[in-house]
């Protein structure tokens, strides 16, 4: 075998280590199922939320950066929605009243699309819902 050959069988073989995981991840065309959440119900048992479902999906981890900001920072705790309705900035007075097991909802969801959100590093581990260590606060 030539080097000529033995160069062209090395830049072979390294194309295509190099392109499994193209080919691998066209291949798998079956995507994962989106996760079953819980509707969130308040204690009154009114239903809804401070946006709509879809801008919620999109925008809540933006909407929780600014509202962290504006509390902790400026000490502004009011938040007016596009509908006009005032709510209080918290993650636990405001959020939590309706989405209050994390397992069934934030967590599937989190799980979902591969983020781990720091919430839990300062506020209270709601029912359902594990701590950073993996130990249960229920």
């Amino acid at each position: 075998m030539t080097s000529r050959s033995r160069i062209a069988l090395g830049l072979g073989v390294f194309f295509l280590l190099g392109a499994y995981p193209v080919w691998n991840g066209l291949a798998s065309s079956a995507d994962p199922e989106r996760p079953e959440l819980a509707r969130a119900v308040d204690s009154a048992g009114a239903t809804g939320c401070i946006e709509d479902t879809t801008w919620m999906k999109a925008n809540h981890q933006k909407l929780l950066n600014e509202w962290r900001t504006s509390v902790v920072r400026d000490g502004q705790r009011t938040w007016v929605s596009s509908t006009g309705t005032s709510w209080d900035m918290s993650l636990t007075g405001t959020c939590l009243k309706c989405h209050a097991n994390t397992e069934t909802f934030c967590t599937r969801c989190h799980d979902y699309a591969d983020v781990q959100p720091t919430c839990w590093n300062c506020h209270v581990v709601p029912e359902g819902g594990q701590s950073e260590g993996g130990q249960s606060h229920e």
